[in-house]
């Protein structure tokens, strides 16, 4: 028998192909110990399938996105904010003096404070809570000269600005491996819809869907008609009940606002549940609608899969546009209904009496969203959940064992998560620190969904394909993503920036900074900062782009054409060895 001779250099690519392979298995399982809470996502996905752990993955997205965001909001703006307040070379960008009435503005408390109206003012934002780097309007209107000019106006429009784009990259980069897992799984059902065991064919076909789609095949046209008009009905039905609850939301935040204490405490309780009074009505509305268009959802006799897409298309339509009534109300009252020539928005643009510094107002609200979100889980964990755990476990009755443990509704929950970032990108702008708030509600948010799993639900009937369910839920977290840039850029084009508070407070619009800080630029910056607009530049990166998308896309087909080919050989295999039960 001969022993093949390897020669040094081989044995040498070996060892090192070992060596390296020893320490990219060693850096992967250094990475998983490093990774946020990957033991509890693989227990929860052990224990009750991808579905649940793909809420829980999201959850952790939306952590680490938004501590991500903190820090660049820290350096960019707070911290440079903080050493404009120490440094003595800091000056105002522009002096300007606007009349007397637009420039009164202070938040801090006059006299003597009782002890619990700092806890109100914690809750509320107002007070000594108002005044401080949480919100927009102590942040000044001031520029520092040490070593190099940083402009803290400007840092503070650019870093808003930039913190969107980052976030929709973000979202971007995940939902397309998300999107592409998703494709692949659906046509390789495609390839094979095999059943290798009959006793299991239930579970690839869902009877119920079927037996629905025959009886529905076997109605008249009299009974069609009937049906489509019950639908309709139903249809409008369900509208009416979230257009109800639009119209609470308004009527709720015209209420709040006009009865609005700055926080001198001399209502009390009172007070906080009137400042409180939106966030109730928004959380009310999206508890309770879900919950009667649910009700409808059975007499429009869908089928399952059909009323799970249009009750997830309301819940979305729902949270989104009880956001978006908000904050019409909001700019309704601050821009006097879009009419600046009213008594109220004559001499400051916006209604400085009952706003003297409307962006911390707005901020204000957004922050009350946030946190009456976290004490509703809270409450609904220790008052709702773990009593009704006790009571099905302990009392044998028909009654507790027909309502039973609860599932853990993943669309709910994640459209919940969804509604709170939207919450946090729409005050960002006027918050600062949101980001930061909300990363510490969705940490503890993560341990409250992980205890009421595991001690208070049941593994769900009908399970939710993590696959697909990510992939939505990164697109309905888009549509959060364009509302709030909406409000942002409303905000800086059209709105007038308050006289009496915030960084842009001497500008007729907070974009006004840019154009401003331009012409304050060298004039070498200023033409090669124009010849990148003109289109000796523009027309060649054109070129170039159209090249380059030229060769990505032939390298698409090519790729495509080879996924093609291995497809229809995985369809020949697989009827091969499955003549029976697969078919093409």
């Amino acid at each position: 028998m001969q022993v093949p001779v390897v020669s040094s250099r081989e044995s040498w690519k070996r060892k090192k192909t070992k060596s390296l392979r020893k320490f990219k298995d060693n850096a992967r399982g250094c990475r998983s110990f490093f990774t946020l809470w990957s033991k509890s996502l693989q227990k929860i996905g052990g224990n009750f399938g991808g579905g649940v752990q793909s809420y829980f993955l999201f959850l952790r997205f939306l952590v680490v996105l938004n501590f991500v965001s903190f820090l660049l909001i820290a350096g960019f703006v707070l911290i440079p904010s903080i050493n404009a307040c120490k440094d003595h070379e800091a000056f105002l960008l522009l002096c300007f003096l606007g009349p007397k009435e637009c420039m009164d503005y202070d938040p801090n408390p006059q006299g003597l404070v009782v002890f619990y109206n700092y806890f109100l003012n914690l809750l509320s934002g107002t007070g000594f809570m108002e005044y401080s780097y949480l919100f927009y309007g102590y942040y000044n209107n001031t520029t520092v000269e040490d070593r190099n000019f940083y402009n803290i106006p400007l840092a503070y429009l650019f870093t808003a600005i930039f913190y969107f784009a980052f976030c929709l990259i973000c979202i971007i980069a995940r939902s397309v491996p998300e999107r592409t897992g998703s494709i692949l799984l659906i046509k390789m059902q495609r390839v094979c819809v095999c059943v290798c065991v009959r006793g299991d064919l239930s579970h690839l076909v869902d009877l119920e869907e079927e037996s629905i789609k025959k009886r529905a095949a076997a109605l008249t046209l009299c009974q069609k008609i009937v049906l489509y008009a019950l639908r309709v009905s139903m249809c409008f039905g369900s509208f009416g009940l979230i257009i109800a609850a639009f119209y609470g939301i308004f009527v709720a935040t015209d209420f709040s606002q006009v009865n609005y204490v700055k926080g001198d405490g001399e209502q009390g309780i009172l007070g906080l549940i009137f400042q409180y009074l939106p966030s109730i009505v928004i959380t009310a509305g999206n508890f309770l609608v879900p919950l009667l268009c649910d009700q409808i959802a059975l007499i429009e006799r869908y089928a399952p899969s059909t009323t799970v897409i249009v009750a997830l298309l309301r819940a979305v339509f729902l949270r989104l546009v009880s956001l978006g009534v908000l904050l019409f109300t909001l700019w309704s009252q601050i821009t006097c209904a879009g009419d600046t020539k009213k008594k109220d928005c004559t001499l400051c643009q916006y209604n400085y009496k009952l706003y003297p510094c409307w962006e911390t107002r707005v901020g204000q609200e957004m922050y009350k969203l946030t946190l009456f979100d976290l004490l509703i889980n809270i409450v609904v964990l220790v008052l709702v959940e773990f009593p009704r755990r006790m009571v099905v476990d302990n009392w044998s009755s028909k009654l507790a064992q027909w309502v039973g443990r609860q599932e853990f509704v993943v669309p709910a929950n994640v459209l919940g998560l969804v509604y709170g970032q939207t919450v946090v990108w729409t005050g960002a702008l006027f918050c600062p620190l949101l980001p930061l708030i909300n990363t510490i509600k969705f940490v503890l948010l993560f341990y409250f969904k992980k205890i009421t799993l595991f001690y208070n639900c049941r593994p769900a009937l009908k399970t939710f394909r993590s696959t697909t369910s990510t992939f939505f839920f990164l697109v309905v977290l888009l549509f959060g993503w364009g509302l709030a840039t909406v409000v942002m850029v409303y905000s800086l084009a059209e709105i007038h920036p308050s006289m009496g508070c915030g960084p842009f407070r001497f500008f007729p619009s907070m974009w006004s900074i840019v154009p401003t800080s331009f012409y304050n630029l060298s004039e070498i910056t200023q033409e090669f900062l124009f010849f990148i607009g003109s289109q000796a530049f523009s027309i060649p990166l054109f070129v170039l782009s159209c090249v380059v998308m030229c060769y990505f896309i032939t390298l698409a087909s090519v790729y495509g054409k080879s996924v093609a080919m291995l497809r229809a050989q995985l369809k020949l295999v697989s009827c091969w060895h499955l003549p029976k039960w697969c078919s093409v």
